[in-house]
């Protein structure tokens, strides 16, 4: 009995690390073992416990009774105990979960939010982008005449290079505008020019028509 005691010590010792439940065990093998005591003594002694027995047996059966009830209450108190921490232990393990179902929706949020930017960010990689048709410099030739900008990234050298078209496009237009105004100007001198070509023939018209009878008087006889 004593050796299968221990071996089932031995197995409990090593399935239970918790202090707390190998203290609730030991009350509970002290309470075991004062029963068996009790019974023991009993099965024993059977004239002992008669009708009328003798002092010293009442006060031997009082004594290990004593003992039994105090073991018995700690092992009530124990109880109670870990019912308390088997409560506060489902709480806590109903709050983790809870804590973990929030953390999974958070994560699976995150997820969601990361397929749809990485979605975003192939639409914006794959769009046919109106820069990407402007008749650009080459970048070769660009960088021939800047070369201080061949150390740049794709993205900068593509906003210099717009830059740059859009500098030379203002150069050229302004250009345009000059040109244009010079013709407006040559168109307008030689408009006058004309109107002035047009009174002079009207003039001429005039000095032929009022040089006629002086030409007629140098035509005559005499």
């Amino acid at each position: 009995m004593i050796n299968s005691d221990l071996g089932f010590k031995m197995i409990i010792d090593d399935m239970i690390s918790d202090a707390y439940l190998k203290s609730v065990l030991e009350i509970a093998t002290l309470t075991r073992d004062q029963c068996i005591g009790l019974i023991d003594y009993a099965e024993a002694n059977p004239y002992a416990l008669a009708e009328d027995p003798s002092v010293d047996t009442q006060l031997h059966l009082s004594r290990e009774q004593r003992v039994l009830h105090t073991y018995l209450a700690q092992l009530r108190g124990l109880n109670r105990n870990a019912l308390l921490r088997v409560r506060a232990t489902k709480q806590a393990t109903a709050e983790a979960r809870q804590e973990v179902d929030r953390l999974h929706l958070q994560l699976q949020n995150l997820y969601y939010e990361q397929r749809h930017l990485l979605g975003e960010i192939s639409a914006c990689e794959s769009y046919d982008h109106k820069y990407q048709q402007l008749p650009l410099t080459p970048v070769e030739e660009f960088l021939r005449n800047h070369p201080e900008l061949a150390n740049e990234n794709e993205s900068d050298l593509m906003t210099a290079r717009i830059n740059h078209e859009h500098a030379e496009r203002e150069q050229l237009e302004q250009t345009r505008q000059g040109l244009l105004k010079k013709k407006q100007g040559l168109i307008a001198d030689n408009k006058k020019r004309k109107e002035d070509l047009a009174n002079l023939d009207k003039d001429l018209e005039k000095f032929i028509d009022a040089a006629k009878p002086i030409q007629k008087t140098f035509e005559k006889e005499y």
